[in-house]
């Protein structure tokens, strides 16, 4: 019983020292690119919100729990935006954000990490690597990643023959105690 309550001492005091942070929506942005018909689609989700568990001298103990909003998909235009918030693409009716949840984060270098986590997008969750950058500004900690996804691991879009199956995302994460 002693030995049970030292290590739930010592695994509660490692969380206790990360701070918790929101992120900032209006100061954050992901974007994605992906090809279709030969050229790169570009475009945004926003509605950021979530919260991480961040200290910087113990990058390990990170946590990220963070969701965008499906519905603000925007690529520039009007028509392909309400296309892609349909059943095929995002359905966001039935699923109206994207989720990543952290499970691991391990150091790479100074100001580099990887973290593991499981993204959830429509009804489909899988466990995805990438690699981030973090700096603080102003006293608190500033994200950001480029990585890339496969759409068909998440059923979104079908089997499409002129969309590329890669979609390139980059996350530039600003944020708030």
């Amino acid at each position: 019983m002693y030995y049970r309550f030292i290590l739930i001492f010592l695994l509660s005091s490692t969380w206790a020292n990360a701070q918790v942070y929101k992120p900032l929506s209006a100061a954050s942005k992901a974007s994605f690119k992906i090809k279709n018909f030969g050229t790169t689609v570009e475009g945004t989700i926003s509605g950021l919100k979530g919260t991480i568990r961040f200290e910087v001298n113990n990058i390990t103990t990170a946590h990220f729990d963070v969701t965008m909003d499906a519905n603000t998909i925007d690529s520039g235009i009007n028509m392909r935006d309400n296309h892609l918030r349909k059943k095929d693409y995002f359905d966001v009716a039935t699923y109206p954000s994207i989720r990543f949840v952290s499970t691991k984060v391990l150091a790479t270098k100074a100001g580099e990490a990887n973290v593991t986590g499981t993204l959830t997008i429509k009804k489909t969750s899988k466990e995805i690597t990438f690699p981030f950058k973090y700096t603080l500004q102003n006293g608190l900690p500033h994200f950001s990643a480029e990585f890339t996804v496969n759409r068909r691991d998440f059923n979104v879009g079908g089997s499409s023959m002129t969309m590329g199956d890669d979609v390139k995302i980059v996350l530039n994460v600003t944020t708030s105690k």
